[in-house]
């Protein structure tokens, strides 16, 4: 075997270095940054603890039927959300949904404009490529040690690890609606006049509206598949149930509190889904 093979490249001991460092100067400002990030989680908990479940739940379906105009559908949200208040863990529901709308919000807020960029620079989107797949494929505990180090425990540290898992979802299907756009649109746009900026917001987001609107459901579904494993650094919501089920092998508190997490993300993925788009659809289409 070659000599240089021998001599191991201290990846691991560089990555310690690095989060040594920030820990050590910059210990303060990463507190400060989480202590107001976890106010504003509590704060949409208060808020959504404050409306009585069945107040709460009336005002759902009625943004469901308001969204899909389809009783069905709207007696089957009304169904599994009764279902969770009866098994004891709405708190725990609405624990989760907070941690999944502020993961959303910011790999939304971060992701689309990227996902933008990188469908306007072939250059960028090869650069950003291999890092999605990593960001991707590393196994989810190598966020937590980090995050945790950073962070401290609570909701953060589980909200940081599970924005770095979701937010490729929305880059890469922004950038796919946006590089599918037809060129006839796009010449027709040039031929009147507008400008890159109005070939944005009137042609191309219009066109990859159906795509982005799959990154955000895929989006949440990643967001959600992470409460167990944010559950682990201090997270509150569905994963603390069942890793104490794991625990103790309480099957029927694991089984109940992962029909809860299921029933979270069904309802979730109804309500933001177009009438008759599927992302598979849409992952097809492009």
């Amino acid at each position: 075997m070659p000599e240089f093979l021998l001599h191991k490249i201290p990846i691991g001991q560089w990555a310690k270095v690095f989060v040594e460092f920030l820990t050590d100067n910059f210990y303060e400002e990463f507190r400060l940054f989480s202590d107001g990030l976890e106010w504003f989680i509590q704060g949409l908990i208060f808020l959504l603890s404050a409306v009585p479940p069945v107040l709460l739940i009336l005002i759902i379906c009625a943004l469901s039927y308001f969204l899909h105009r389809n009783w069905k559908l709207v007696i089957g949200i009304a169904v599994a959300l009764l279902l969770i208040v009866n098994m004891g863990y709405w708190d725990r529901t609405l624990e989760t949904v907070a941690l999944v709308v502020y993961s959303t919000l910011i790999s939304c807020i971060l992701g689309i404009p990227i996902g933008i960029a990188a469908a306007h620079h072939r250059w960028l989107y090869t650069l950003l490529r291999p890092i999605l797949d990593l960001m991707q494929t590393i196994p989810t505990f190598v966020y937590l040690i980090p995050t945790l180090m950073l962070f401290g425990l609570g909701m953060v540290p589980g909200l940081i690890s599970t924005v770095i898992f979701a937010i490729p979802a929305p880059i890469r299907l922004t950038q796919l609606g946006i590089i599918s756009v037809p060129k006839d649109l796009l010449d027709a746009g040039k031929a009147f006049g507008a400008s890159r900026l109005q070939q944005l917001w009137k042609v191309e987001l219009p066109h990859a509206l159906p795509s982005i609107m799959a990154g955000l459901t895929q989006c949440i579904m990643l967001s959600l598949s992470m409460v167990v494993i944010a559950a682990l650094v201090g997270a509150d919501g569905l994963g603390k149930p069942v890793v104490r089920a794991l625990n103790s092998v309480n099957i029927a508190q694991g089984i109940e509190a992962g029909l809860a997490i299921v029933i979270v993300a069904i309802v979730l993925d109804r309500l933001l889904k177009q009438p008759g788009q599927s992302i598979e659809g849409v992952e097809a289409g492009g």
